[in-house]
């Protein structure tokens, strides 16, 4: 990733701008970003773009089908706290999302996504716009049906995730209800699953939107193994992957594209710290990410702590100075991203460091090369 592919923008009104014109031409964008960069508010800016006034009325027409944050706010909880029996997800039955949920004959078509991630099942209320949920456990011999169950936070993640994979579903048939659907914006779909979940949500996307060809695609993640397995499923079609970034001292955000880079989580983090390195433009907060690295490393290869990471120098044969060094600086008083400078001594530190981390564990020297 040269500095070359990098481009900037003023605002995320701008970016999202961008990324329409680039989907004019292809089929899909992908890009990875880390929480707080401004992934779910460029995800409203790239919908708003497509709603336009209808003459004669207070409508607009819309192109954007997303799934963000926003969308899970459209579910929200009666825990029955009185009776602490009844416990309801209630659906927001002012939003277009729901159009024909009745008619399309919602409950049949999520649940065979539901059962992929899960093992409750639910009926909806139609009348009352509200969800129950119910699970069989084993009891003695058999079985019991336990009604009008809480589940738990990433369960509720997975439930309002399967509703949009069945809305998605519905795009791909080109059901007419949906024929308005032109863009599909996924922001973050597996912020509550594990690793296992992640590759099989991201596989099972992948497929269903390889199917429609008309409907074009935005997905962003700050989940790398998400951003992963969507990038190696979605290689052989045409769109454009990209790094998300924003920087702190003019506001701007950055897209970086990914090109033919492996962007697994480690490669890109170490690739950003070696070109950090090398133009000594290093700033307190690249100590976390070093330390990050290093403490799934040790988890990788089985050491209990990172320290056994640390290539041992001449200097400190036990590696005491250089892990004191990672501890202190990766706990400062500073956000992760303010842009500090390190002081000489340190950048020196954190070069023989990283260089021996490079050097116990061999990468591709050409994701390396100097330019």
């Amino acid at each position: 990733m040269s500095s070359q592919s990098i481009t900037s923008f003023s605002d995320l009104n701008a970016l999202a701008i961008h990324f329409r014109t680039v989907l004019d031409s292809k089929k899909y964008v992908l890009l990875f970003a880390y929480n707080g960069t401004g992934k779910t508010r460029l995800s409203g800016a790239f919908k708003d773009l497509g709603k336009h006034p209808i003459p004669e009325s207070e409508e607009k027409t819309r192109d954007t089908l997303y799934y963000n944050a926003f969308t899970e706010d459209l579910f929200t909880w009666d825990n029955d706290l009185e009776g602490d029996t009844n416990r309801l997800l209630y659906i927001n039955r002012n939003s277009r999302f729901f159009d024909g949920l009745r008619e399309l004959e919602m409950e049949s078509r999520i649940r065979p996504f539901l059962s992929r991630y899960a093992d409750f099942d639910f009926s909806i209320d139609y009348q009352n716009w509200t969800i129950g949920f119910t699970r069989e456990v084993r009891k003695n011999d058999g079985t019991e049906k336990i009604d009008n169950i809480k589940i738990s936070r990433g369960e509720e993640n997975i439930f309002v995730w399967c509703f949009f994979l069945a809305v998605v579903q519905l795009v791909v048939d080109q059901e007419p209800s949906y024929s308005w659907v032109k863009h599909i914006y996924i922001d973050d779909p597996i912020s509550s699953l594990d690793d296992n979940n992640a590759i099989a949500v991201a596989s099972h996307l992948a497929q269903m939107l390889k199917s429609q060809e008309d409907i074009k695609v935005v997905i962003s993640s700050h989940h790398s193994l998400f951003f992963n397995v969507m990038y190696n499923e979605f290689k052989k079609a045409k769109g454009k992957d990209y790094l998300l970034l924003k920087n702190k001292e003019t506001d701007e955000y950055l897209i970086q594209e990914t090109k033919d880079t492996p962007f697994f989580n480690h490669v890109a983090l170490i690739k950003e710290l070696s070109e950090a390195a090398n133009t000594g433009r290093l700033y307190t907060y690249h100590f976390n990410i070093l330390r990050n690295i290093l403490e799934k490393a040790a988890s990788f290869h089985g050491f209990k702590d990172f320290t056994e990471c640390i290539k041992r120098d001449e200097d400190d044969p036990d590696g005491i100075t250089f892990a004191r060094y990672v501890n202190i600086l990766s706990h400062g008083n500073y956000s992760l991203f303010e842009p500090i400078e390190m002081v000489e001594d340190n950048k020196e530190v954190f070069r023989k460091i990283l260089r021996g981390y490079m050097e116990l564990y061999r990468f591709n020297p050409e994701l390396f090369t100097e330019e």
